[in-house]
């Protein structure tokens, strides 16, 4: 079992940005030991979010239509915003706006387990930021499909974290965002 303590990130690799003029996309692919339906019920079941996600939220996001209230973990003041669940298509796609812009993921079968991408429109100041807040919270949502929870690393904690320092400068260099 890996402790808080003992988890380390990875090098900053599985993300790539999609730039259309000051509009950007920050794509991250992971490959996870785990059927897609139980990567769906990480990314939808509000109890799951609980656990590895940057945000709570009140209802399931699994179905269409849903409207629901997301809070932002760990910003300095309460960052609460309403949003309605675009897609729910269980277990392949779901999207929805969070922290202003979509959210797009997308569940493939690979192997035995899931290929997991996930598409965030996001300021291209925030790239680099954003791109290493997500491979942690995507190694956090890994160890807990696992069995091995860490708990969740969010929010304005994770940026005292040594890891995603690392991060945010290795993906600020290979996005030119620096």
């Amino acid at each position: 079992m890996t402790t808080r303590e003992q988890y380390a990130p990875g090098p900053a690799t599985g993300a790539r940005v999609e730039k259309t003029g000051d509009k950007w996309t920050l794509v991250l692919v992971r490959e996870l030991h785990h059927p897609p339906e139980k990567v769906w019920r990480a990314l939808t079941d509000p109890d799951e979010l609980r656990q590895w996600a940057p945000y709570d939220s009140d209802k399931n996001l699994g179905r269409a239509g849903t409207q629901v209230t997301l809070t932002t973990v760990g910003a300095p003041s309460p960052h609460v915003v309403q949003t309605t669940v675009k897609r729910a298509d269980a277990p392949n796609e779901l999207e929805f706006e969070w922290g202003g812009g979509d959210l797009r993921w997308e569940l493939r079968p690979h192997g035995s387990g899931t290929r997991l991408t996930l598409w965030a429109k996001i300021d291209r100041r925030y790239v680099a930021m954003g791109a290493a807040g997500w491979h942690i919270c995507l190694d956090v949502l890994g160890h807990l499909l696992d069995g091995d929870a860490i708990g969740r690393m969010a929010g304005v904690d994770v940026l005292q974290f040594e890891g995603w320092q690392r991060l945010n400068a290795e993906y600020g260099k290979q996005f030119g965002a620096v």
